[in-house]
């Protein structure tokens, strides 16, 4: 079992090293994430001018949300896709697929060890600015902060599923950056970021519960408030990991038929 992992964790050590030469940028990224914050911050507090709630939401849950949405954002985000495109485009897919490891799972690994750098360098920092400046609140309980960080944990797992597949696409295509911008648009708002999924039209709530955005944003913010619980909460990280397994299912079946297609442009 050991020399099954061996391999990845030295994939995740590597991206770890590797961005850690690119760390400065890490602080610029701080600043940005601080006016997405603030802008949400004052379009709230403007909805909510009149106090009461909205969706069972108070200002101060409200805050909450936006606040530690753009903050988890900084540990699940990342670039499978665009990484895919680029070996597949330049033609250093070739290398990648003659060493003895899954692709699927060399990406995934990747970009771990790029999450736990911007864990310490970029989420750790961003949130103690945000704490300091805005009204957050802390989680419903030690319990449910952990379930949460299980959550966060299956959200990464999410994210990177769903970008490997996006990633594959460009076997298929010359370029896949319009689609790419198109996923990154309907993740902000399919998952939650934007506004909670609880705010959309009834119609598009039960479309939204048959696909994983929701899981990637929404669902671990209202395990951290306190808003999921017994059963319910429960059932969410079943589902939560179901989506996991199917996405990366998935993402190796999507893979094994692409590599047929890589193999015949090959000769």
């Amino acid at each position: 079992m050991n020399q099954f992992f061996t391999p990845y964790f030295a994939f995740s050590r590597i991206a770890f090293l590797q961005i850690l030469a690119y760390r400065l940028r890490y602080f610029t990224g701080i600043a940005t994430y601080m006016v997405n914050v603030t802008v949400y911050y004052f379009i709230w507090k403007a909805l909510f001018h009149h106090g009461g709630e909205i969706q069972g939401f108070s200002f101060e849950q409200m805050i909450t949300y936006v606040a530690i949405g753009w903050i988890i954002r900084t540990f699940y985000f990342n670039n499978i896709d665009r990484e895919m495109a680029n070996d597949i485009v330049q033609g250093h897919i070739a290398a990648r697929l003659i060493r003895p490891v899954s692709y699927q799972w060399a990406m995934i690994s990747q970009a771990a060890g790029e999450s736990c750098f911007r864990l310490g360098m970029f989420t750790v920092p961003t949130a103690l600015v945000i704490l300091a400046i805005y009204p957050v609140r802390a989680p419903a309980s030690l319990p449910f902060f952990a379930a949460f960080l299980v959550a966060l944990f299956f959200s990464f797992s999410i994210f990177a599923g769903l970008n490997f597949m996006v990633g594959t696409c460009a076997v298929y295509l010359n370029s896949i950056l319009g689609l790419i911008r198109a996923k990154y648009f309907l993740v902000e708002i399919l998952s939650g970021l934007v506004i909670p999924v609880s705010f959309f039209p009834d119609p598009m709530i039960k479309i939204s519960n048959w696909l994983p955005f929701q899981y990637i944003s929404y669902t671990p913010l209202l395990i951290y408030m306190g808003k999921l619980q017994g059963y319910d909460l429960c059932r969410t990280l079943f589902l939560e990991l179901s989506w996991v397994v199917i996405l990366l299912l998935l993402g190796h079946w999507l893979w094994f038929r692409a590599m047929r297609r890589i193999t015949i442009q090959g000769g």
